[in-house]
């Protein structure tokens, strides 16, 4: 039995697994349930103890690119499998994120949008693409798929990430050796990492001073990866150009913070890349299948790297 746990659209992803899954019950919250039954869990930010409830839980799918929340469970035995979404949409949801931000930056459309209120008509200087220098942190499914778009659209992209990876058209590096030097040569360096204790604190005070000035940031990947302070402080001071977070250590964000009043920075609410319901279920449903056949199974964590 596979037992779906969501807080919205409930319905929807029962339906939607069950018609994934025709040969396998599939159970929710308002349906009587056999916890002894129960081999696979999906879900998203499920409360604490739910896993605790099956004695036969085998594997946990997580409904997100990001695992962190599930990692340490107390009630989540060593024993069980965990397997995240590789893609499911959020690859192409992601780069649009991005881009949007590059440019916003590169055409100057935030200087445009002050104009506009001071009715001011003048046509400003700007970067094509290819003089403005890309650096993707993280290279996974995700993080891959947005370092190629980019570089596809002309600009000359490089990426980083904690082992050696191929990408056409970008110019890969890895290993923490390699990131202060990459940093320097950054015009815009978009976050799109795990987040692992590798990661945690990656881009502090000191690396961001490394870029050069005026350069864009843009984090999508876990709040914890950014010095927020030393961002804003950077933004202050003017010699940050501009940023754009959709993470944040504490979420939501403090309504007080000073975060909000800064006027280089854009805030959204962790919404660059959203799990799409229907191509997610076809995702676990694979999953799952492959999962029980015992071949190979694409998303399976390592619980060491977090990832």
């Amino acid at each position: 039995m596979l037992y779906v746990h969501v807080p919205d659209q409930a319905e929807r992803w029962l339906a939607l697994f069950r018609a994934a899954l025709p040969d396998i019950a599939v159970a929710g919250e308002a349906d009587a349930v056999d916890d002894g039954q129960v081999e696979f869990v999906a879900c998203w930010r499920p409360p604490e103890g739910l896993f605790a409830r099956f004695p036969r839980l085998r594997a946990v799918f997580a409904l997100g690119a990001g695992v962190d929340r599930l990692l340490g469970r107390p009630d989540l035995a060593p024993g069980v499998a965990l397997i995240r979404l590789t893609d499911a949409g959020m690859a192409r949801q992601m780069a649009e994120y991005v881009l949007h931000g590059l440019l916003r930056f590169q055409r100057r459309f935030d200087d445009y949008a002050r104009q506009q209120q001071a009715g001011l008509w003048q046509p400003l200087p700007q970067r094509d693409a290819s003089e403005l220098r890309v650096t993707v942190l993280g290279l996974g499914a995700i993080g891959g798929q947005v370092a190629r778009t980019l570089a596809l659209l002309g600009y000359p992209v490089a990426g980083w990430s904690r082992s050696p990876r191929e990408i056409d058209g970008v110019r890969c590096l890895h290993g923490s050796e390699a990131l202060d030097g990459l940093l320097a040569e950054t015009d815009a360096l978009a976050m799109i990492l795990p987040n692992t204790a590798e990661t945690r604190g990656l881009i502090d005070a000191r690396r961001l001073g490394l870029l050069p000035a005026g350069a864009l940031v843009i984090n999508a990947g876990r709040g914890e990866q950014l010095d927020l302070e030393a961002l804003l402080d950077g933004l202050d001071g003017g010699r940050l150009g501009g940023a754009q977070l959709d993470v944040f250590e504490t979420e939501p964000l403090p309504a007080g913070h000073r975060a909000w009043r800064q006027p280089h920075l854009h805030i959204t609410p962790h919404v660059a890349a959203m799990t799409l319901p229907a191509p997610s279920a076809q995702q676990v449903a694979a999953a799952l299948r492959a999962f029980v056949a015992g071949r190979p199974v694409a998303g399976m964590v390592d619980r060491v790297r977090a990832y």
